[in-house]
């Protein structure tokens, strides 16, 4: 990595997780510095943005809308700047929770059963039995999620989802231990359990330093077996691959009793607070975060847009 080159990382933007993407950015920013890159905040609060001069990359962690739909990578090739991670259109389709699994589907990676509910004339009830889970399709971080058993919960959910777009999925609850797998320039980390002290692994159980209660135990490498690691990370390698996204990503998987894999979704850009996921993943495989960070911004540069 030519750490002449100057960094700006790109922080909060326009979306409902400006204030994780906040300190996921200062987290990165610390760490370059640390490792002895020139590196610059970029604050994002406007859809729009212009690089700052003199910039030979732009290191992404605008978490959810905007950062990780391929607006904010559109932008960025438009002026000729290279940014970190996936690109435009893979970005697009990962975040997009209709598309990929649509993709997953025709890619053979297993993925739960789903619906989509059009609700632009007013919210829908959908066809799948209970219990299931309802999500907007295009958020981030368990934003708008809800797992429901009931037809009443049914309703407030699908009425809470719907307030974030026109369509909403419906999934099969899959119960199991959840499970995610980060993934750098094709080496697969090791799997990190992820154990909700209550309820599943929504906003207040992933940032409980932003919700103020809540709470998450962490267990990597997962401890599964060799045979079932191996089943959930072929599985994770293969949705990363089916969605073609480039650089990096972090595959979220349910395993459910029987030990069968369903992939949910694959994060373009996942918490890189030390603390986060990814990270935690990185440094059982040998990466300290600085290096993890110093990895990125090396293959990203490396990589065709």
């Amino acid at each position: 990595m030519n750490k002449e080159i100057k960094i700006a990382v790109a922080m909060g933007g326009p979306g409902s997780e400006h204030k994780v993407s906040i300190a996921t950015g200062q987290a990165v920013l610390k760490a370059l510095l640390d490792e002895g890159c020139d590196a610059v905040e970029l604050v994002i609060d406007t859809p729009e943005v212009i690089a700052p001069e003199g910039v030979g990359l732009v290191f992404n962690t605008i978490h959810g809308t905007f950062g990780e739909d391929g607006e904010f990578q559109t932008q960025l090739e438009a002026q000729g700047v290279s940014y970190t991670g996936a690109g435009a259109v893979s970005s697009l389709l990962a975040f997009d929770k209709v598309a990929s699994k649509k993709r997953f589907i025709e890619k053979g990676v297993p993925t739960p059963a789903s619906e989509t509910v059009d609700c632009s004339a007013g919210v829908q009830m959908p066809q799948m039995p209970l219990p299931y889970v309802v999500k907007p399709p295009r958020e981030g971080s368990s934003v708008g999620v809800h797992i429901v058993h009931t037809e009443e919960e049914a309703k407030a959910a699908m009425a809470d989802a719907a307030q974030y777009g026109d369509e909403v999925l419906v999934e099969q609850f899959v119960e199991g231990k959840e499970l995610t797998v980060g993934i750098v320039d094709g080496e697969v980390f090791p799997i990190v359990h992820i154990a909700p002290r209550s309820g599943f692994y929504d906003m207040s159980n992933k940032y409980p330093w932003m919700t103020g209660e809540g709470g998450t135990d962490y267990y990597c490498p997962a401890d599964l077996g060799e045979e079932l690691t191996q089943t959930v990370k072929d599985a994770a390698l293969a949705a990363h691959r089916a969605l073609g996204v480039e650089v990096y990503s972090r595959v979220d998987v349910l395993l459910d009793s029987d030990g069968n894999p369903y992939v949910l979704e694959a994060n373009t850009i996942p918490g890189m607070t030390e603390s986060s996921l990814l990270p935690k993943a990185a440094k059982e495989a040998g990466y300290s975060f600085g290096k993890l960070c110093l990895k990125i911004a090396e293959v990203s540069l490396n990589t065709p847009r």
